[in-house]
């Protein structure tokens, strides 16, 4: 590129015989590299496609293999090294005390989605243990979630062989999404959609238990359906398990603020002290472990002493393993054996993945929403990695599709656990993985006995903290039209299914950026030169692309033919333009020209003035006052 001798200088950190140019207009209010154009010039002849695709297969494959990388993908490379003998008692107490969390809530997680219990354990050891090697935060715990699990219901149907394969296909997404850095796409969910979206699960998971907390039979997906349903069987409501019910979570609260009651001063307790305020700790954590232990006893008690009927309990749970197998790809019909007549019809792939639908984007959107505030809340100030945390959660997603389980990822209150037990690495995971594997090769027949009420209790306890009220305050205080997408969400989600409630609320905030966007603001002044001459000065506060130009034309030509005076554009603020801004801003200039009334550009950036003058080569740009005044001046003149 050709310096310009009239309107340029050259940068002299280059040689003569350097390729790169540097082209700054002279006088310019801009000192930074935005104001200055660097192109390379291309020389000799370009490669043939064959050796710049085989150069470019090379430079990946170097990339994927180079010692950076590897640290980056398997943080393990990192901090095991670094492990030291007093990290050990910090990760046990941590994966023994999620351990005892996860397994109740994995339980009671597996009915939200429809499924036997089972699956819900399923997923709570192989991604736990492949996230030791993979994972990014020391404060992840992999495993179901009610939103999870609430998703999963609402798109599976109940299903064990879709569930599945919503597990291992959004675990490819999540892949797929960590491999071309699309982490960003959480950025379109604010935190007022988030709120609202959060808040209508919570409401919609406490809904789904009163089927177990009242013992009654309750239908539907969405929040309105449930409570019809439960409306018109409330007549059938089980005293014995609505009075379990409401014993256990009170229980249950109450154990929970047992955990954060300290005996002593903040400082210099005595040991009594510090032992039963561990002793508090202890128990208030491992609060639903021992509600299920406590509960399992009554059942038993009960079905030895002929009383089974009392209460309901889960019933059967297989003991073992599961088969290592892959995701269900199809579903094969169910027949009637003695005359062949076809009970439930099968399904093919493609049937089963067309009912994920929009769930196939909405749950890994949601997941990554979900770990990331995991690993945000105890990051302390370190830098975390959206992107590690997809190919992290995709991986153990795939992995739990091969032992059939429910859909995971990390969920923040079992994170705040690890948090509080101290945990030191991602190795509290492997002890976590252990645990459940024991409850399922040996624990399971007495789950046969645990009240389903018990169960929904444990749900219901830990919901009702979900519920974002608090958020509503100072959402009034700081920014009022917030609150538009955060209650479009939280109805959406209540009446539509919730990967369709979610997207309502991301779309009701899309259409708010476009308005923003649509409808940039102008500061009009009217100005006055040194030498007393008047002109308006309109400054658009932002950059000028295709939904807003039709509204500035209309601003710009309003003002300049109401006052008459020379229009100055105070271009300070616009950093980008397209096609549409440069073809309206042709057409202005233009309309100008026909009025006879002097239009300028004041601080138009290089690139952007480009862009302008590939429509219109009579665009009068100035870089500084004193150029502006005499311009000015002659026009008046004139």
């Amino acid at each position: 590129m050709t310096r310009s001798e009239t309107n340029g200088h050259t940068n002299g950190a280059f040689n003569e015989d350097s390729e790169v140019s540097l082209d700054i207009p002279t006088n310019t209010l801009y000192h930074t590299s935005r104001d200055c154009i660097v192109q390379e010039e291309q020389s000799g002849e370009s490669e043939s496609c064959l050796e710049a695709s085989s150069g470019c297969c090379r430079s990946l494959w170097r990339n994927i293999f180079r010692k950076k990388t590897l640290y980056k993908r398997f943080p393990i490379l990192t901090w095991l090294p670094q492990y030291k003998k007093d990290y050990i008692f910090g990760d046990i107490v941590a994966g023994i005390s999620v351990a005892l969390t996860v397994i109740p809530q994995a339980l009671a997680y597996a009915g939200i989605a429809g499924l036997d219990l089972q699956y819900g354990l399923y997923a709570c050891f192989l991604g736990c243990f492949i996230y030791i090697f993979i994972g990014s935060s020391k404060d992840v715990p992999i495993g179901p979630t009610a939103i999870s699990a609430l998703l999963s219901f609402q798109i599976a149907g109940g299903s064990w062989q879709i569930a599945t394969l919503l597990t291992f296909l959004t675990g490819i997404i999540e892949i797929l999404m960590g491999a071309f850095r699309l982490g960003f796409l959480i950025d379109f969910v604010s935190g007022p959609v988030g709120a609202g979206f959060t808040s209508a699960v919570s409401l919609i998971i406490f809904s789904s238990q009163m089927k177990d907390f009242l013992g009654i039979q309750t239908s539907g997906n969405t929040f309105l359906q449930v409570w019809i349903s439960i409306v018109n069987d409330i007549h059938n409501i089980s005293w014995p398990d609505f009075i379990l019910g409401l014993i256990c979570i009170t229980l249950l609260l109450s154990l929970r603020a047992l955990a954060s009651c300290s005996v002593g001063p903040k400082e210099g307790k005595s040991s009594a002290q510090s032992l039963l305020t561990g002793i508090f700790w202890t128990v208030g954590t491992a609060r639903n472990a021992l509600l299920v232990c406590g509960t399992a006893g009554l059942g038993y008690w009960l079905s030895v002493s002929g009383n089974e009927d009392l209460v309901r309990t889960v019933g059967f749970v297989p003991k073992g393993m599961p088969s290592f197998q892959p995701p269900p790809f199809h579903i094969d019909p169910v027949l009637n054996e003695t005359t062949g007549e076809v009970l439930v019809a099968g399904q093919s792939f493609w049937e089963m993945v067309s009912t994920l639908g929009s769930g196939l984007i909405v749950v890994p959107l949601i997941a990554l929403l979900e770990t990331m505030a995991v690993v945000q809340a105890f990051a302390d100030g370190k830098p975390t990695d959206a992107t590690q945390e997809l190919i992290a959660s995709g991986i153990c997603n795939v992995a739990n599709s091969f032992v059939q389980g429910l859909r995971s990822n990390g969920g923040i209150a079992r994170g705040a656990i690890l948090n509080a037990s101290g945990v030191r690495t991602q190795l509290s995971n492997l002890y976590t993985s252990v645990i459940v594997i024991i409850a399922l090769l040996y624990l399971t027949p007495c789950f046969y006995y645990i009240p389903k009420a018990a169960l929904a209790s444990i749900i219901i306890a830990a919901v009702v903290f979900m519920v974002q009220y608090r958020v509503i305050k100072p959402m009034w205080h700081s920014k009022k039209t917030d609150l538009i997408p955060g209650l479009g969400a939280f109805f959406a989600c209540l009446v539509l299914p919730l990967q369709l409630g979610i997207l309502v609320g991301i779309g009701i905030n899309v259409v708010f950026i476009l308005y923003q966007a649509a409808r940039p603001k102008l500061r009009i002044e009217t100005l006055a030169t040194t030498n007393g001459l008047k002109y308006l000065m309109l400054t658009p506060d932002r950059c000028l692309i295709f939904p807003s130009m039709e509204f500035v034309r209309k601003v710009i030509n309003k003002q300049g033919v109401k006052s008459t005076l020379p229009v100055v554009i105070d271009c300070t603020h616009i950093y980008g333009a397209d096609f549409t801004a440069a073809k309206v801003i042709s057409t202005m200039v233009m309309d100008f020209a026909q009025r006879q009334q002097p239009l300028f550009f004041y601080n138009l950036q290089p690139r952007v003035a480009q862009v302008f003058e590939g429509l219109n080569k009579d665009l009068v740009v100035i870089y500084d006052l004193t150029t502006l005044h005499s311009k000015l001046a002659e026009k008046g003149a004139a």
